[in-house]
């Protein structure tokens, strides 16, 4: 009972930053999306330790093991847009396939960066 409302309390707590990203993108006039913004958000709350890790730690590993789960949907969608793929596939996979080279490039990159500071912060 402890960790379910444990569980409940931390996915209020992100609930709580992804609709603070996606009023700050009403607002503002953001030309990204509001989830990314909340990421974003996310993301400094736990570089300046505003947010502790262990506070949505239950949350996010019950997420990440489940993620799977949550593309379902978006394949039930894509087998809706056959036509699309027929006459626009070849863009959409160019697209498709420079942006996850990017990605991850850029999150193979981000992660030797990390690895290399902790290893020079623990050396010293």
């Amino acid at each position: 009972m402890k960790r379910a409302f444990a569980i409940c309390l931390q996915l209020g707590i992100l609930y709580a930053v992804y609709e603070s990203g996606n009023i700050l993108v009403h607002f503002l006039h953001l030309i990204i999306p509001g989830n990314v913004a909340g990421m974003m958000i996310l993301f400094l709350l736990l570089s300046f330790k505003i947010i502790k890790i262990k506070w949505i730690e239950a949350v996010s590993s019950w997420l990440l093991k489940h993620l799977a789960f949550f593309f379902v949907p978006i394949a039930a969608g894509l087998m809706n847009m056959a036509g699309l793929f027929v006459h626009k596939g070849l863009p959409i996979l160019l697209i498709l396939s420079v942006s996850a080279f990017a990605g991850i490039i850029t999150a193979g990159k981000t992660a030797q960066v990390f690895i290399t500071k902790k290893e020079e912060d623990t050396a010293n």
